[in-house]
This record gives structure tokens, C-alpha cells and sequence, in this order.
């Protein structure tokens, strides 16, 4: 593995579904070393702020066998703040619970991967203003609503079946 100072990316996600919940899809943009990257793809039910996460997923998981100081640029709210402000951390600590266990967090199969993921990395969330002058940030809105009206996505297994998640349970020694 490389030293992370010395391997900076930048990384431009966004998501779109529409209707919400309904066709989704997701666009990346990725830049480093002078070189420039462009993913999408989607999915035939599921929500945007899924769509907002997977983005940064599938820009992580771009990054196999390297360590880097990452910055994800994100024009979701819900995404910069959960990550940032630990909250997505909180909740995976309190086993996908919110609400001091009331509430069943939302999308834990997501965030479960997003933080695995940044954990490998050096890894720092930027809002970005939505439909603004950030010309890599339009890209991605134009990549995730292209790859949406795809006539022939997949499920999102996640959304359309998801799975509870696991207590802990008591370990037995002997």
C-alpha cells in the first residue's frame, strides 16, 4: 500500500430516482494523477438517497489494493453529514438502530459498506450546491439520470428486500 499523502483523488457522486422511490441511478466521476474517470448505472425501484450513497460506494470500491486521501464531493446532505458527523458510525454501533434503539436506521446495508470502505482511506465528505456552477457535478447529475432511464435495470435487492439487521447475541466460552 501506498502512503496516503501522496495519493490524493477526488471523487464527484450524485444520485437521482424519480419518482421517489422509483427508477434510480447513480454517476461518478472520478479524478487523479491527471486522469479522469466516468461510471453510472441504476437500478429499476429504489430511492435517491441510496443512490447518493452507492455513488460513493462505487467510487470506493474503484480504489482496490490502494490507500488515498479521498475526497468525495457530494451535493447530498444526508450523505455529507451522516459520514461526517459520525452519525452512520453511531448507528452501526447501536446495530443499524436510531432514535437510542427506537428506529431502525435506513439503508444500514449501504452504510455498512460505505464505512468499511472509507475506513481503508483517508476519507473527507464535501457538500457541494446541486445544480450549480460545479461543472463535474452537473456531469454526475447527467450520468445518474441517463443510466435511470435505462429500460433494462436490475433490482436493488437492497431496497426491495431488505434485511433486518443482526443482534448481537451473547458469546459462549464453555
Amino acid at each position: 500500500m501506498t502512503d496516503p499523502s501522496s495519493n490524493s483523488i477526488t471523487i464527484y457522486t450524485d444520485g437521482a430516482a424519480s419518482p421517489n422511490p422509483g427508477s434510480g441511478g447513480y454517476g461518478i466521476v472520478i479524478l487523479r494523477d491527471g486522469q479522469r474517470q466516468e461510471l453510472s448505472g441504476g437500478f429499476k425501484k429504489t430511492t435517491n438517497n441510496r443512490m447518493e450513497i452507492l455513488a460513493a460506494i462505487i467510487g470506493l470500491r474503484q480504489l482496490q489494493g490502494e490507500t488515498a486521501q479521498v475526497t468525495i464531493n457530494s451535493d447530498s446532505r444526508y450523505v455529507v453529514d451522516m459520514f461526517n458527523g459520525g452519525y452512520a458510525e453511531k448507528w452501526r454501533q447501536n446495530h443499524w438502530t436510531r432514535n437510542k434503539g427506537k428506529d431502525a436506521a435506513l439503508n444500514p446495508d449501504l452504510w455498512n459498506e460505505l464505512l468499511n470502505l472509507a475506513a481503508l482511506h483517508e476519507v473527507k465528505f464535501v457538500w457541494v450546491k446541486s445544480h450549480a456552477d460545479n461543472q463535474e457535478n452537473l456531469r454526475c447529475d447527467e450520468l445518474a439520470v441517463q443510466a435511470r432511464q435505462n429500460p433494462d435495470l436490475p433490482p436493488d435487492v437492497g431496497y426491495e428486500n431488505p434485511t433486518p439487521p443482526l443482534k448481537p447475541q451473547q458469546m459462549m466460552l464453555f
